[in-house]
């Protein structure tokens, strides 16, 4: 494997780590009070490489199914690259595995109407306690998937009223969720783009 190679997996799995530990902090964060925002520890440590966009949402799932499986979910996130990708995460309501997240994870998300956001999904992360760390870090399995998520409402307003996502891997195992929101304002952060030229498309434009 190049540096080149080895160091852009390093830093995917920082802004995995990133997105996961503000998706923690900031479920804690509207437990106790709504209108809180992130602390900005969260954020300080991004590398210069990478532009991460976050969001955290407060709602329910209506439906999560994994594999068969039917969930609820504790908190679900929001986080985009400056290279493009976009991630919805998913910490999952589940007793057995408090480190029991998926992500539904694509390139190429567009914005066929200014309320709808449309993600084709290419690959589905999954983290469990079970799963090996490297450099401190945790590892999420990868599934290669074809799927697609779809956003009703915008990170810029604020407002987000619901999320749908289906996937399939290549395994054949599903993946469907179905975010309601509860009306509340949406946390954001963003952290300040490093390349020239125009952002990937995003929610949040």
């Amino acid at each position: 494997m190049s540096y080149l190679s080895s160091m852009r997996i390093r830093l995917f799995r920082l802004a995995m780590a990133l997105a996961v530990n503000f998706l923690a902090v900031s479920s804690m964060a509207h437990a106790e009070e709504p209108s809180a925002v992130p602390s900005r520890s969260i954020t300080d440590n991004v590398p210069e490489e990478l532009t991460i966009v976050l969001a955290v949402m407060s709602g329910k799932c209506t439906t999560l199914k994994i594999a068969g499986r039917d969930f609820g979910c504790r908190a679900i996130a929001f986080f985009q690259t400056e290279e493009g990708r976009a991630n919805f995460v998913i910490a999952l309501d589940d007793p057995a595995d408090n480190s029991h997240i998926i992500t539904f994870s694509g390139d190429n998300g567009r914005r066929p109407q200014d309320n709808l956001y449309e993600l084709p999904i290419d690959r589905m992360l999954l983290k469990s306690k079970d799963r090996p760390r490297v450099d401190g870090l945790p590892v999420p399995l990868v599934e290669l998937s074809a799927g697609m998520c779809k956003q009703i409402g915008t990170f810029a307003t604020r407002q987000v009223s619901s999320i749908s996502c289906s996937a399939v891997d290549k395994n054949g195992q599903k993946y469907v969720l179905q975010y309601e929101s509860d009306g509340s304002p949406i946390a954001v952060r963003r952290v300040r783009q490093t390349k020239a030229g125009r952002p990937a498309v995003s929610p949040f434009d």
